[in-house]
């Protein structure tokens, strides 16, 4: 009895997710997420269609999953379906794989479950890291992920940063169309976004978790009371 308590308690517990991290060396920011928050949600999946869409795709996402996070199907088809799909299509890329070997060295990832692959906080931190580097054929590094094939495609919105690379500082030198409050916040968007996408029932399955750990408490105290009625005649 002793140990199936101590198992009920500790479920919670269990089930929480790891945060992964691919650099150890890197101190990472706390990410935005909160899947309840569809507004930010829904701004998360503009940033991501307007402009990671174009080199990534998200084959494990489709479009009238967008439903779920109170956006139409109007609302979807106008401001979502740039290229002429369809909202039961997937996230396709747009970029043909042989061009970005050709530009990047490398095929763009999909990003269905890049959020699982390396954790909110690593996505987060990595949106905020890119600085100028000469050195990179990109003109681009970033301190999260160093000699990152991939370019700054939202250095118009929030400026060109340079890199201190005796304290490991980031220092914002030429401003983009965003304030750093008003950037920090469209990335925690796209993250929390990215972070709905890699698991799109997550909310849902934590909310009935409770609901059956609630379950599970009330029928044990039942079994043990029966138990009890059961055996108070047997010495």
């Amino acid at each position: 009895m002793k140990k199936l308590l101590l198992t009920l308690l500790l479920m919670p517990f269990l089930a929480m997710p790891l945060a992964v991290s691919a650099s150890e060396s890197v101190s990472l920011d706390k990410a935005p997420i909160d899947a309840a928050d569809h507004e930010s949600l829904q701004r998360g999946a503009r940033t991501f269609v307007n402009y990671c869409l174009n080199c990534h795709s998200a084959n494990y996402m489709r479009y009238n999953r967008l439903l779920e996070i109170g956006l139409t199907e109007k609302q979807i088809k106008d401001n979502l379906l740039l290229a002429g799909e369809k909202i039961g299509d997937t996230m396709k890329v747009a970029i043909n794989k042989k061009d970005a070997m050709k530009w990047f060295g490398a095929a763009p990832p999909d990003l269905s479950v890049e959020v699982r692959a390396r954790g909110a906080d690593w996505v987060y931190t990595y949106m905020r890291g890119f600085y100028r580097d000469s050195t990179r054929a990109t003109g681009w590094n970033n301190t999260v992920f160093d000699k990152v094939g991939m370019p700054h495609v939202l250095y118009g919105l929030q400026g060109e940063q340079e890199l201190n690379h005796e304290t490991h500082a980031l220092k914002l030198v030429k401003p983009g169309k965003l304030s750093v409050e008003e950037y920090d916040v469209l990335v925690g968007d796209l993250t929390n976004f990215m972070a709905y996408m890699a698991e799109p029932a997550k909310h849902q399955r934590n909310q009935l978790g409770w609901f059956v750990l609630l379950f599970l408490g009330v029928l044990l105290v039942l079994t043990y009371k029966l138990k009890k009625a059961y055996w108070k005649e047997i010495h």
